[in-house]
């Protein structure tokens, strides 16, 4: 019964895949509890690896609980103890539509959790050993000082760098233009905090990106939200909005919208530019999915050159979330205010990481490994569409690329029930309530594509709906 891949060519260790592999098989139910595991010396034959391996694996999962030793017989598949956990489970399952409780959630990575809330993409998805690769040259270099703390706007060659990508997008941005930041995240704060005090609104995307709406209201922000289409902001609830109020800034995503993964269209973002000129607001723009699109896009900052539009990107979703190397990218001006905002609440960001990315952008692997990623990306997405659909949920529009699928449940008003289902099962789901700027109820959730697939989600989905419908 027990059917694990053990191959010594993976980066992990052969007893993390022994334990992972079995794990996921007991809490997929396939090995159920009583179940009698291969004996050592046939585990080992198999797979061709050291008896010690799998005793050391074996010992580990019966210290983690799943395994039982019965001395002369065996290891058998344990009668799962679940009392000491309800208190805990309990929590979850309260704050289970919270925006900080899907952030805990989504950072929680035990193996038996299907994290198809997740907002990254799996660490094997990533091009791991090109990091290290990079990692290890960075080193050996005698101009690396891991322990400086860089310049303020960030590190000079990776800001040229990044004019020159800027420049295939066709937007023109001089290095002086450009401000390396501690991620999206820190580059959205930064503009925040430059921008706006408390009582102040702001337009966002309806579906927009949930730790951006947080962020804001923390900062005691007022959120108009502004109706997705599948091409883009709707410019007539937009300017219905701007006849009753004054924001001045509108966070948006031209290209593969979070959650919707959905792109503006020509001319969409034409009458954008034309009412934030006439109504004096900035748009910032959040980018940091445009290196998943297949195929040319249209991105605001293209068509405006960074007059009114502040261009936002990161390469955490693409090379690694633990460097943490995004940035922004607007009028001169802009980008020295920001800066002087930078070195007050930061000091700099990390120059030990910007040089890690630099180098990978200049070494040239990066576009064929995008490439990879992009066919993966649509690929996992045909089949997560394909199983939506068997469950019966419905994907109003088809994403454009990335790694987002937005669909809602038939007949229902709100997903946190699901939600609520989900926690109990192990199953994280994003439930459409929180990317709504005031957490209104919505019948959506958004899927990550490569988490997709794992058999325990298409199960539960299938009788939760068939109870629904």
């Amino acid at each position: 019964m027990l059917q694990i891949h053990v191959d010594p060519d993976r980066p992990i260790a052969l007893v993390e895949q022994i334990v992972s592999g079995v794990r996921s098989q007991i809490d997929d139910r396939i090995l159920r509890a009583g179940m009698k595991l291969p004996p050592i010396r046939r585990l080992a034959e198999t797979h061709q690896i050291s008896r010690f391996t799998v005793v050391e694996a074996y010992d580990r999962l019966v210290a983690l609980g799943y395994l039982d030793s019965r001395r002369g017989s065996g290891f058998y598949v344990s009668a799962r103890r679940t009392g000491g956990e309800e208190p805990e489970m309990i929590e979850r399952v309260e704050r289970a539509v919270d925006g900080v409780w899907l952030m805990r959630e989504i950072a929680d990575d035990a193996p038996n959790r299907v994290q198809v809330a997740a907002g990254n993409l799996p660490p094997q998805w990533l091009d791991e050993d090109e990091v290290l690769r990079n990692l290890r040259q960075l080193l050996r270099r005698t101009d690396t000082r891991p322990t400086s703390y860089g310049t303020p706007q960030g590190f000079a060659p990776l800001r040229d760098q990044l004019r020159i990508r800027l420049a295939e997008l066709g937007i023109r941005a001089q290095p002086g233009q450009i401000v390396l930041t501690y991620g999206a995240t820190q580059a959205l704060d930064l503009i925040a905090r430059y921008f706006l005090k408390a009582g102040d609104c702001v337009l966002v995307d309806d579906p927009g990106y949930w730790n951006l709406f947080s962020q804001l209201r923390l900062q005691g922000i007022r959120l108009l939200g502004v109706p997705r289409n599948a091409d883009g902001p709707d410019v007539a609830a937009l300017e219905t909005l701007l006849a009753h109020h004054q924001p001045r800034l509108f966070f948006t995503q031209s290209v593969l919208s979070n959650p919707t993964s959905t792109c503006i269209s020509p001319a969409v973002a034409f009458r954008l530019l034309q009412l934030a000129e006439k109504h004096d607001f900035l748009i910032a723009d959040d980018d940091i999915y445009g290196d998943m699109q297949q195929g040319p896009a249209t991105r605001l900052a293209t068509l405006d050159q960074l007059q009114r539009v502040i261009q936002i990107g990161s390469y955490s979703k693409t090379i690694s979330g633990n460097l943490r190397v995004g940035y922004l990218a607007c009028r001169y001006d802009l980008a020295q205010a920001l800066t002087d905002v930078k070195i007050m609440t930061a000091l700099s960001s990390p120059e030990f990481s910007e040089r890690l990315v630099h180098l990978m952008l200049t070494e040239g692997h990066y576009r064929k490994y995008v490439e990879r990623l992009q066919g993966r990306l649509a690929r996992a997405t045909d089949r997560t569409l394909r199983m939506l659909e068997r469950v019966g949920m419905v994907v109003d529009n088809e994403p454009g690329g990335g790694q987002f699928v937005w669909a809602r449940v038939p007949g229902l008003n709100d997903s946190t029930a699901l939600a609520h289902l989900g926690v109990e099962h192990d199953i994280v789901l994003a439930p459409g309530a929180v990317f709504r700027p005031n957490c209104q109820p919505s019948p959506h959730l958004r899927f990550n594509v490569a988490y997709a697939e794992h058999p325990r989600l298409e199960r539960f989905l299938a009788e939760q709906l068939a109870r629904i419908t």
